[in-house]
């Protein structure tokens, strides 16, 4: 287990435009911990997920993602996003690039070309040169995940993950999972899918009126 958590926010708070979103946040996750936050819509998951991510910045309180401060300097946070991988509810693809330079793309910048194949390993080698706007929601789930096939990040952070994926799709979710657990990361994960998601959980939080709340098993 690593010296000390990937995420440590202490009392971390985010307000916008006079809106209140997330207050009184205290949360620490250990490597090899797979974290499921529930909650109703408008709660604050997807907001929570965004500061982890360091796309959006704390308004109060303080904390730490992979070591380095939640309130450092941009530029000081560039190592730490490398590190870090988000897939949102929604898929996050260049629509007129192909589903193969939608997984080429970022690889390059991030660590050079990918081993393999990853297109194939989600199943959509025939398709690779359909642009990313003609692709159905589950094609566009599936480059999602082909893309975190090239690398392994320390965090991985999913916001309902198994949306728009059919039965047999279920399973990158659970190898993704299991990938960064077992090389020492963690995972936090949004889901209304306790069916899909529960048995994977190390532990259940609930997000109620922008507050963590422990959930119940």
């Amino acid at each position: 287990m690593a010296d000390q958590p990937l995420v440590r926010l202490v009392d971390v708070g985010f307000s916008t435009s006079g809106s209140v979103i997330l207050r009184g946040v205290d949360l620490t996750v250990e490597a090899g911990e797979i974290v499921g936050i529930s909650g109703p819509n408008g709660a604050g998951k997807t907001t929570l997920l965004r500061l982890l991510s360091t796309l959006l910045r704390p308004t109060s309180g303080s904390g730490t993602l992979l070591g380095v401060d939640t309130g450092a300097r941009p530029q000081d946070l560039v190592p730490v996003r490398r590190q870090i991988a988000l897939v949102g509810h929604f898929p996050a693809l260049w629509p007129e690039l192909t589903l193969r330079e939608n997984v080429n793309l970022p690889a390059g910048l991030r660590h050079g070309p990918a081993d393999g194949d990853p297109l194939s390993a989600v199943g959509l080698a025939g398709v690779a040169g359909l642009k990313a706007a003609h692709a159905s929601l589950g094609m566009q789930r599936r480059v999602e995940f082909a893309r975190l096939l090239a690398w392994t990040p320390r965090l991985l952070l999913l916001d309902e993950p198994h949306a728009g994926l059919d039965e047999s799709a279920g399973p990158l979710v659970d190898h993704l999972v299991d990938r960064v657990t077992e090389g020492d990361g963690a995972v936090v994960m949004v889901s209304h899918d306790r069916n899909r998601a529960g048995s994977m959980l190390t532990r259940r939080l609930s997000v109620t009126a922008g507050t963590i709340l422990e959930a119940p098993a």
